[in-house]
């Protein structure tokens, strides 16, 4: 039996994603930074509160995120875990509803405004159609998510960025698959005086040829593309019945399965 196990687009076995809160107006100049260096992030925004605040405007958020990934992060930002059923269930269906009219595709994950979350909370939301959902307990590691949806993040920008860096940017076992998560506020950069930190990260991390770059959604499906895969049960081919490509690396071999495929693995 051939030994198979799942690789990143293109055979890459490191992911890199960001994750920022809130929807403020220093959101442009991190979007700036990302596209210069080839990072891709998921914004995750209250639409009930486009334009206040310090906050991006409705008609400026298609334009700005493009490229990137507008995700949820409830209507109005309240601690949901305080707040009955009813209201939490309107918070994530209508911000996902509005968010989906500016933006014209469909919304399909969150961050948890404040942090907040419980057992509850996280049992409702595949009904309304969450399929991730980011928290704000940083583990240091660079482990691929076990719960979609209580996704815990690497790092947040100020938890000595540069030295995660360097750390993720040196792994190099490629029997392992690893991510680094990075969350935090753009609104930050601009109360401590740091936007050298978030250009310099991201001059060091970004445009490598052995790092995936990725939106939190873009990692969720293919993670779930990799699970559909129909392997034959000596594993000696296999299907793909979704759209997407899927990379394996097949007794050290890197192999393309083309969405709507079957291929053979030869020895």
């Amino acid at each position: 039996m051939p030994k198979v196990m799942m690789a990143f687009p293109q055979g890459k076995h490191k992911v890199l994603t960001m994750s920022y809160d809130d929807g403020k107006t220093a959101d442009i100049r991190l979007v700036e930074i990302f596209n210069k260096y080839g990072i891709k992030g998921t914004f995750h925004l209250n639409s009930g509160m486009f334009g206040s605040d310090d906050r991006i405007s409705e008609k400026e958020a298609a334009a700005l995120y493009r490229g990137h990934e507008v995700s949820a992060h409830t209507l109005t930002h309240p601690t949901i875990a305080r707040c009955p059923k009813e209201q939490i269930i309107e918070e994530i269906f209508e911000d996902r509803k509005r968010l989906e009219h500016v933006v014209g595709y469909t919304v399909r994950g969150m961050s948890y405004p404040n942090g907040s979350y419980n057992k509850i909370i996280k049992e409702k939301l595949p009904y309304l159609g969450v399929e991730y959902a980011r928290t704000v307990h940083s583990t240091g590691q660079f482990a691929m998510p076990d719960d979609l949806l209580e996704w815990d993040p690497t790092c947040h920008h100020k938890a000595d960025l540069m030295n995660v860096a360097e750390t993720f940017v040196n792994l190099n076992k490629t029997q392992y698959l690893y991510m680094m998560y990075v969350w935090g506020h753009s609104y930050e950069f601009d109360q401590d005086q740091n936007w050298p930190l978030i250009e310099s990260f991201c001059e060091f991390v970004g445009n490598r040829r052995e790092i995936w770059y990725a939106t939190n959604i873009e990692i969720v499906d293919y993670l779930k593309a990799f699970q559909d895969l129909k392997f034959s049960a000596s594993c000696q081919f296999v299907y793909n019945p979704s759209a997407l490509s899927v990379w394996l690396q097949v007794d050290n071999q890197i192999v393309e399965v083309k969405g709507g495929s079957q291929i053979a693995f030869t020895s």
